[in-house]
């Protein structure tokens, strides 16, 4: 099969000998002769897979023992709900506005209490991390929600803003395991799993121990974090093929270094790439170095009939889902840790042979 190179956004690439391992062990896992789809999540055998998982992630992020790691469901749109559910006690979030996530997370929040959004760039359309104005910390707030990385615009946060004793909610949806950070810097991190950790249906909650407790009354049952916290992520079904995926992944990147490894390469990848793009005539980087993202490259042409074209030729050669998210066109190349830096390699050369 000649070479094909993903980048997508996700649900997006996945490392190779992953799926390979998953392929064969489809019929046969572990040699009883069905797959991990096929047996009870409460056999001894998947019971393995969901506690070497954890004790992966936990080795791979260093997440210190008094956090809790919660296999759940229902991707990050549940978690704008779940988080002011469990977290808003008094009545009050600020929240940080960077991109249609994170907007989209303080309109859920604002259902449950007062939001205040305390930093915007939406008058720039997205394309820096705004300054944070002097003073903007209420210590009388229940949480500070950020987005880390921001799929659409090609921004991401490369100093976590220091939030003292009020807990830092981020989502890290798309540059979860892609470069270090220090747990202890959030009360809570979520992210779903189909950018850099598996397929999706999976959701990852990280959730220092002393954020989860009572609850208001009408919280369903399955949107309380102590519902999956006492039982293990197991009250209900949980997403088996998700976390076996997951741990296979996890795998994977221990083998290579870990996190740290990762981040190099993810470097390496993301310069290669805006290199080109700074020198290019015919292409052109829409964020400004400060702010740009490792994991999702944005940038355009002069015109969407150009764009086009190159998409047209990209998808030739076997270069896929490179067309820009359809509320801002353009492009966007999505250079997740499973992108080998063959690919992106192949993707400057095409764009070397256009111009």
């Amino acid at each position: 099969m000649n070479q094909t190179w993903n980048f997508s956004a996700g649900p997006a690439v996945l490392p190779q000998e992953v799926l390979e391992r998953a392929r064969h062990e489809l019929l046969d896992f572990d040699g009883r002769g069905m797959s991990v789809m096929e047996i009870s999540h409460r056999s001894k055998e998947f019971l393995d897979i969901l506690h070497r998982c954890e004790a992966r992630l936990r080795r791979l992020m260093g997440i210190p023992s008094n956090y809790h790691v919660l296999f759940a469901q229902g991707g990050a749109w549940t978690q704008f709900a779940m988080v002011p559910m469990n977290l808003m006690k008094r009545g009050l979030a600020q929240y940080i506005d960077t991109g249609s996530w994170a907007a989209k997370a303080a309109e859920e929040a604002a259902k449950y209490g007062k939001v205040e959004i305390v930093a915007s760039s939406k008058s720039d359309k997205y394309a820096n991390i705004p300054a944070l104005p002097a003073g903007w910390l209420n210590p009388g707030a229940d949480y500070v929600h950020l987005t880390t990385n921001n799929t659409i615009y090609g921004t991401t946060w490369h100093q976590i803003p220091d939030t003292g004793d009020v807990p830092l909610v981020a989502d890290m949806s798309s540059n979860i395991l892609s470069q270090p950070y220090r747990i202890e810097d959030f009360g809570l991190i979520y992210a779903g799993a189909q950018k850099n950790i598996g397929p999706s249906g999976l959701t990852i909650v990280i959730v220092r121990e002393d954020l989860i407790g009572d609850v208001a009354a009408y919280v369903p049952t399955m949107m309380q974090y102590r519902t999956f916290a006492e039982n293990e992520s197991m009250f209900n079904t949980p997403p088996t093929f998700g976390i076996y995926l997951a741990d296979l992944v996890f795998e994977w990147l221990e083998n290579l270094g870990g996190v740290a490894a990762i981040h190099a390469e993810n470097v390496a990848k993301a310069k290669l790439l805006y290199d080109f793009l700074d020198q290019s005539q015919a292409f052109q980087a829409v964020v400004d170095a400060p702010h740009r993202s490792l994991m999702n490259v944005v940038f355009r042409m002069e015109n969407e009939a150009k764009e086009a074209e190159f998409l047209a030729k990209a998808e030739a050669a076997r270069l896929y889902f490179l067309k820009g998210h359809r509320s801002v066109g353009g492009m966007r190349a999505s250079l997740y840790n499973a992108m080998p830096i063959e690919g992106v390699a192949a993707l400057v050369n095409l764009m070397k042979e256009w111009e």
